[in-house]
C-alpha cells in the first residue's frame, strides 16, 4: 500500500487539488479508501486527515468501509422505477445473495441504490465498478451474477452489458454539423479575438444549462478582469434526473466542445482549461482523453497552437458523485480538491473562481454552440428561435413515449409537437428541466420552449395516466434530501423534512393541516436556503400541488367520529379555551377526548 499511496501521490505532484483523482486510484484498487491511506497521504499532501476524510464522506462514490470487488449500484430515477426498477432490484437480492445496502459474507459483491445515472433512455440502469450497465433485465441479471461468481474481470464481460446508445432522433443546426478539427480556432485568429466574441454576442448565444446568462457577456467580463490568469472550464456533471444529452455531445461531438472551449480560451486569454466530466460517465474517460491527444498531435493544445503564440490545454477531471457539483461554485470547489460546497455569491467565478483567478463556466451545449457560431457567424444561430431565445435547444426526452432519446428543435417550438415527434400519447403531463424545473399538466401543450416560457436545462421526463404523480414528487423529494451538501439549516434539514411529511400524505396518514405545513415547509426552503439546490428542491411538490390539489387530498387519511359526536361544538369549546389561561391544558384535554 505504501508504494501504491506514493505512486500515486508522485504523478500527482503532491498537488491537493489533486485529490479526487487521487482517491479515486484508491478507492479503484481497494474498492474502498483504508486508513491508512488516508494517513499517508496526509503526510504526503501536508494536509490535516481530516481534510482527506471530509471529502471522502462527501461523495458518495468513496467509502471508508470495505465494498465489493464488484460493486453494483442501482439507478434510482423515476425513469428506473417507470420500467420496473424495483423488481428487477429484489430479484438481484435474491440471484446475488446479498441485501441492499449490504457486501455479500465472502466480500466479492456489494449492491445498493444511487442517484441517476443519466441512462434514462435506455434504463433500467446501474453501474459496475463504475462502468455503465444499460437495459438491465432478468436475462442479463443472471448472466451478471453468473460472471461476478466466476470472479471474470470486467474486460472479459460480454461489451452488449456496456453498451450505451446516442438515440438521435430529431437533429437540428448543431447536430446536422460535424466541423472540421481547428477551423473555428483558425477563424479565431484571422477574424481576432475581439471580433469573434461581437460574432458572439450577435447571435444572441445563452447559457445551456439552464440559467440562460448571455454567454457574450460572461466571456466579456471575465476578459476584462485584470489578473493575467484566466481559467476556462466545462461543466459536464448533467446529475440532474432525465438529463443525459452532453453525455450524447461528448461521446459523438467532443471535437466540437474542445473547439468551442479553445475559441473562448482564445477570448479570454486562458491557458488552462478543464472538463469536469460527472463520475457515472467514466465509460467516456479514455474516449476523451484520446481525442485530446489527437488535438495536441495535431497542434490545436498545448503551446503555440497553429504557430500563432496562443497556448492552451485540457485536462478532463472525473467527479465523484455529488449531483450539487453541477452548480458552478461547487464545481471549481471540486476541481480544486475539496467537498462541492457551493460558495457565497458574489463574487462571481467570472472574477474569482478556480484558485480565486478568473473564470468561465459554461455546460457542454453552450461551447458546442460557440464553436458552430464561431465558424458559421452570427446569423446562423439568431435566425432561428424567437426574440429572446435564439437558436436551438437539444432536449432529452424519456419517460411513457415509445422514442426516448435526444431530440433538437429550434426555441419556440411547443409542447405538443415534441409529444408528436417522441410518440407519446394519453399523457397526463410532463416534467420539463428535472426535478428542479416544472411540472406541466396536459392542459398546457399549447406552451412553447423558450426562454420567457418554458425555459429547460434539456430534459423531458414523460407521464401518461396510469401513472400517480405523487410517486414522481416522492421520489424526488427523497432525491434532493440524500443530494442536499448539508451547507445550510433550511436544506439540510428542509429537504428531510419535506421528504417525511410528502411520505406521510402518499402513504395515507396525513390530514388537510399536513398539507398546509407541506406548503409553508416549501417556502421556507425555497427561501432561504444557500444554494440552487435548496432553492429548487420544493418545485416538484409546488408546481403539482398547484395543479393536483384534488390528487394529494384524495391521500389524506379518513377521520371518523362516534355516533353523535358533537365536531363543531368540541370546535367552539377548543376556540373558548384558547383565550383562558390554561388553554394549553384544556386543548390537550380536548385533543385527548375526541382524538
Amino acid at each position: 500500500m505504501r508504494q501504491l499511496i506514493q505512486c500515486i501521490a508522485e504523478n500527482d505532484h503532491y498537488e491537493v487539488r489533486h485529490l479526487l483523482k487521487m482517491l479515486r486510484q484508491i478507492q479503484a484498487h481497494y474498492h474502498y479508501i483504508p486508513e491508512a491511506a488516508i494517513d499517508q497521504l496526509s503526510g504526503l499532501l501536508k494536509i490535516h486527515r481530516t481534510q482527506i476524510t471530509s471529502v471522502i464522506e462527501f461523495y458518495s462514490f468513496f467509502h471508508l468501509s470495505p465494498r465489493g470487488q464488484y460493486e453494483l449500484l442501482i439507478s434510482d430515477s423515476i425513469t428506473d422505477h417507470m420500467l420496473g426498477k424495483q423488481s428487477l432490484l429484489e430479484y438481484m437480492t435474491i440471484k446475488l445473495n446479498v441485501a441492499v445496502g449490504a457486501v455479500r459474507q465472502d466480500g466479492l459483491v456489494s449492491l445498493d441504490n444511487t442517484s441517476c445515472t443519466g441512462m434514462c433512455d435506455q434504463g433500467p440502469a446501474g453501474l459496475v465498478n463504475g462502468h455503465a450497465l444499460t437495459r438491465l433485465d432478468k436475462k442479463g441479471i443472471d448472466q451478471i451474477t453468473a460472471l461476478i461468481n466466476q470472479q471474470k474481470p470486467l474486460e472479459e464481460w460480454p461489451p452488449e452489458l456496456f453498451q450505451v446508445d446516442d438515440n438521435i432522433y430529431k437533429s437540428g443546426l448543431l447536430l446536422n454539423q460535424q466541423i472540421d478539427q481547428g477551423a473555428g480556432i483558425r477563424l479565431v485568429l484571422q477574424r481576432g479575438a475581439k471580433e469573434t466574441l461581437q460574432e458572439i454576442d450577435k447571435s444572441g448565444l445563452r447559457g445551456r444549462g439552464g440559467a440562460g446568462f448571455k454567454t457574450a457577456t460572461k466571456w466579456k467580463f471575465c476578459s476584462e478582469e485584470h489578473q493575467m490568469e484566466r481559467y476556462v472550464v466545462c461543466n459536464a456533471d448533467e446529475g440532474e434526473p432525465g438529463t443525459f444529452k452532453d453525455r450524447v455531445l461528448l461521446n459523438s461531438y467532443s471535437d466540437q466542445v474542445f473547439e468551442g472551449m479553445t475559441v473562448c480560451a482564445a477570448i479570454i486569454g486562458a491557458q488552462k482549461g478543464f472538463l469536469y466530466l460527472r463520475g457515472e460517465y467514466l465509460h467516456l474517460y479514455d474516449k476523451l482523453e484520446n481525442i485530446l491527444v489527437q488535438r495536441r498531435q495535431n497542434g490545436l493544445l498545448g503551446n503555440n497552437i497553429l504557430n500563432a503564440g496562443l497556448s492552451f490545454d485540457i485536462e478532463i477531471c472525473l467527479g465523484a458523485g455529488a449531483y450539487i457539483c453541477g452548480e458552478e461554485s461547487a464545481l471549481i470547489e471540486s476541481l480544486e480538491g475539496k467537498a462541492g460546497i457551493p460558495r457565497n455569491r458574489p463574487p462571481y467565478p467570472v472574477t474569482q473562481g478556480y484558485l480565486g483567478k478568473p473564470t468561465v463556466v459554461n455546460n457542454v451545449e453552450t461551447f458546442m454552440a460557440a464553436a458552430g457560431i464561431t465558424i458559421n457567424g452570427c446569423d446562423w444561430f439568431a435566425d432561428i428561435g424567437t426574440e429572446k431565445s435564439k437558436g436551438t435547444k437539444i432536449l432529452s426526452i424519456s419517460g411513457d413515449c415509445p422514442r426516448p432519446g435526444i431530440y433538437e428543435y429550434p426555441f419556440g417550438v411547443t409542447v405538443k409537437d415534441i409529444l408528436t415527434d417522441c410518440g407519446a400519447t394519453d399523457v397526463l403531463g410532463i416534467q420539463v428541466g428535472g426535478p428542479s424545473g416544472t411540472f406541466i399538466s396536459n392542459e398546457e401543450f399549447d406552451r412553447k420552449l423558450a426562454f420567457e416560457d418554458l425555459a429547460t436545462g434539456g430534459s423531458f421526463i414523460i407521464f401518461n395516466t396510469s401513472r400517480n404523480i405523487l410517486d414522481m414528487v416522492s421520489n424526488f423529494t427523497h432525491f434532493f434530501a440524500h443530494e442536499s451538501c448539508g451547507f445550510c439549516t433550511p436544506c439540510r434539514v428542509g429537504t428531510s423534512l419535506l421528504k417525511k411529511q410528502v411520505d406521510k400524505i402518499v402513504e395515507g396518514h396525513g390530514s388537510a393541516g399536513d398539507i398546509v405545513a407541506l406548503e409553508e415547509l416549501c417556502q421556507l426552503v425555497k427561501n432561504y436556503s444557500h444554494c440552487g439546490l435548496g432553492q429548487t428542491a420544493a418545485n416538484p411538490i409546488l408546481t403539482t400541488l398547484q395543479r393536483y390539489p384534488d390528487l394529494y387530498h384524495s391521500h389524506l387519511k379518513e377521520i371518523s367520529f362516534e355516533p353523535g359526536f358533537d365536531l363543531d361544538g368540541a370546535l367552539e369549546t377548543a376556540r373558548r379555551m384558547a383565550n383562558r389561561d390554561d388553554a394549553g391544558a384544556h386543548l390537550a384535554q380536548t385533543e385527548s377526548e375526541h382524538e
